[in-house]
């Protein structure tokens, strides 16, 4: 099987604006990703990813071993960047520790081990809570209007919940960092129909009510792209030239899926 080449696309795409609906195009975007390469050890899995993300959600498709949480756990710091180069709000951290993109405002939810299973819920909020300067009562009364189920689950053990609920509990301790980035690895991974949904809408709504640039790793294309202002399609560590999410056509997820 060949390796999925970077697809190219017109001029009227290439010059769409890099902050989403309602955004400033002259503003410096709020991530930038240039050539990025990536992996483990001395072995690429990402090969010179490029793209921009500003106001925002940023969603990133593709199959099973794509890359997707590779390219993730790089924008995180948890990876290093073996080419190229991570920006966010025009500075440089490329190769920053992940504890140094936090403090610059980048929150990261993974897909697996996303909760402390032995902490209480709150005290999976509070780890949040330890970056930031607003006050903590404040920011935890936030998360509160966003996941409102948490608020009567707050001494219950992390690990005794629910799939769902332990999204909900992960997405919200990252918020209690006070991001302006938010990275989201497969957050409906194995969630059931109903808290997909949810899920879906409450990633909408974080965007909308908090300003929060959303970069989201999915395999599920049909909900990303209901919410996603902008797409990139990866397949075997190579990502598309990014697009408006309505001009995503089946043919480019067919090649991008390996389907």
């Amino acid at each position: 099987m060949q390796r999925w080449s970077r697809v190219t696309w017109g001029p009227e795409v290439r010059e769409q604006a890099v902050v989403g609906i309602g955004g400033d195009a002259s503003l410096t975007p709020t991530v930038s990703v240039n050539g990025l390469s990536s992996g483990y050890g001395s072995v690429a899995v990402l090969h010179e990813v490029d793209f921009t993300v500003g106001h925002e959600i940023f969603a990133v498709l593709g199959a099973n071993g794509a890359g997707k949480t590779t390219l993730l756990a790089a924008l995180a710091g948890l990876l290093p960047a073996l080419t190229g180069s991570i920006a966010y709000h025009g500075t440089d951290v490329t190769n920053l520790a992940a504890s140094e993109s936090a403090r610059l405002g980048v929150g990261y939810v993974p897909q697996e081990a996303a909760v402390f299973p032995d902490l209480s819920v709150l005290e999976n909020l509070t780890v949040g809570g330890m970056i930031g300067t607003r006050p903590h009562e404040e920011r935890l009364e936030e998360v509160f209007e966003t996941f409102p189920d948490l608020r009567g689950k707050l001494h219950l053990r992390a690990g005794n919940l629910s799939g769902g609920e332990s999204r909900m509990v992960a997405c919200g301790r990252a918020l209690m960092q006070d991001p302006t980035v938010l990275l989201l690895d497969e957050p409906t991974a194995g969630l059931s129909p109903l808290y997909l949904e949810l899920f879906f809408e409450k990633v909408a709504e974080i965007h909308r009510t908090r300003g929060v640039s959303i970069v989201l790793t999915e395999q599920n294309a049909t909900q990303a792209l209901g919410i996603a202002d902008r797409v990139m399609v990866l397949s075997l560590g190579v990502g598309s030239e990014p697009m408006p999410a309505d001009a995503v056509t089946t043919e480019l997820l067919r090649e991008g899926y390996q389907i």
